[in-house]
């Protein structure tokens, strides 16, 4: 599996574009992405910094399960899918896909 299979597609929600700032009042760069089930921390890690030239600080997963849906009598299942939050080190800059 190469960097752009692990890193399906971003998550762009209000949530997850807000600013997040530490204690000092300085930025945190974090940014969500949609990964394989199958996929750990480290192989999200290698994947973004292969694709965007970046140094990774450390990476939280976040695994969901598919909800049930009806339609009509009949009843499915979406499917479960996993989200990671990527942390950058201060000193990296910032990845121009995010950006407004």
């Amino acid at each position: 599996m190469n960097a752009y299979d692990i890193l399906r597609k971003p998550v762009i929600t209000e949530e997850s574009m807000n600013p997040v700032y530490d204690r000092e009042g300085n930025e945190i760069k974090k940014y969500t992405f949609k990964v394989p089930v199958t996929v750990n921390k480290i192989e999200v890690k290698k994947a973004v910094e292969e694709v965007f030239g970046v140094k990774v600080a450390k990476v939280n997963t976040m695994q969901y399960d598919g909800k049930v849906k009806r339609m009509g009598r009949f009843e499915g299942r979406r499917p479960s899918w996993k989200k990671a939050i990527v942390t950058l080190t201060e000193d990296s800059k910032t990845i121009e896909f995010f950006e407004m």
